[in-house]
């Protein structure tokens, strides 16, 4: 199955604490779109934000993505977590909130655009003030109105969840296809996932293709997994199992769980590369660890296939890569 992108975020520079520039991303949990329109209000903007956005502020200014609770799957199922720098480690008082608040309502008048869709997304979560969809969506128009790439992408965010808008899959579609032409990989995600299933524009395989391909080049893992899945069925591309395997290892090695799950699949079957069972079970476990249990059952029928050696060098390999990073290319072999 094929998931979209949905966490809501930017980058900003903000001077704070001897000038450290920080990063605030809200985060939309979404596991299907809205039913019933929402109104503008607080009741809008706590149903997409967290109310707390401590564990979402970064320093250093960097661009930093924090994805979604749970992803929207092809099948209307729940997908895993993908992975994202660690947080600061310092959390924020109320005080501090209103004082980051005011920083970002100073900046965003003063014409930088990363700081209205940081006022905005402040403004849904309730972060330093009062939440305010109106709010937040007059920042968010001003930002794109500038032809600031996050803010088209956080639009149609709103627009595909109803929050604070009326809900319109075509509108989030115009928004996500701004962003995706400005060179924004995770609208380019989400405008291939519409192209895909068809959501506000004619389903249209070769064109998810597409986007996917080019977010997925930029090293996006979701994208990457949706390319892979699009490989594996030989829909909008040529059935081709051992492309299909090579994007699910990128998105792996990147640790999207449920990626490595299917390099562990496709490893077990030999299917796209050579055989590997040890291998295997390093991959589906490592996302096991993670949290996603989906690859469970498989697990159980690669031990009793391989010896407890392998399974217990496997399971170390394993806690390595996803406690280090840096242990992938130790583990990944020549697959």
């Amino acid at each position: 199955m094929r998931h979209l992108s949905i966490h809501l975020g930017s980058s900003a520079a903000s001077r704070l604490f001897l000038a450290l520039s920080f990063t605030i991303l809200g985060l939309l949990a979404m596991p299907r779109p809205a039913l019933a329109q929402e109104k503008a209000g607080a009741a809008a903007s706590t149903a997409c934000v967290p109310s707390d956005l401590n564990a979402l502020i970064f320093p250093e200014g960097r661009t930093v993505r924090v994805n979604e609770v749970k992803e929207f799957g092809r099948k209307g199922n729940a997908s895993d977590k993908t992975s994202a720098p660690g947080p600061a480690s310092r959390s924020f008082d109320p005080r501090e909130k209103e004082e980051v608040y005011k920083i970002f309502s100073k900046e965003a008048q003063q014409g930088n655009s990363a700081a209205m869709v940081n006022l905005a997304v402040s403004s849904l979560a309730g972060w330093g003030t009062q939440p305010n969809a109106g709010h937040a969506l007059y920042w968010l128009h001003a930002a794109a109105d500038r032809g600031h790439a996050p803010a088209f992408y956080d639009l149609g965010i709103l627009y595909f969840k109803g929050c604070g808008v009326r809900q319109d899959a075509a509108e989030a579609f115009h928004f996500f296809d701004l962003g995706a032409h400005a060179g924004y990989a995770p609208a380019q995600v989400n405008l291939g996932y519409f192209y895909d299933h068809g959501l506000g524009v004619a389903q249209d395989h070769g064109k998810a293709a597409l986007w996917y391909r080019q977010a997925a080049e930029s090293g996006e893992a979701q994208a990457q997994y949706n390319l892979a899945d699009l490989y594996l069925h030989g829909e909008g591309v040529p059935q081709d199992d051992s492309t299909a395997f090579a994007w699910f290892q990128k998105a792996a090695l990147k640790g999207h769980t449920r990626a490595q799950i299917m390099t562990g699949s496709m490893l077990a079957a030999g299917r796209g590369t050579s055989k590997d069972l040890a291998t295997a079970y390093l991959w589906i476990f490592a996302a096991t660890l993670q949290g996603d249990d989906q690859g469970e059952p498989e697990l159980r029928i690669l031990e009793r296939q391989l010896t407890s050696q392998q399974i217990d060098q496997a399971k170390v390999h394993a806690q390595s890569l996803v406690g280090a990073r840096g242990a992938v290319s130790q583990v990944a072999l020549s697959h």
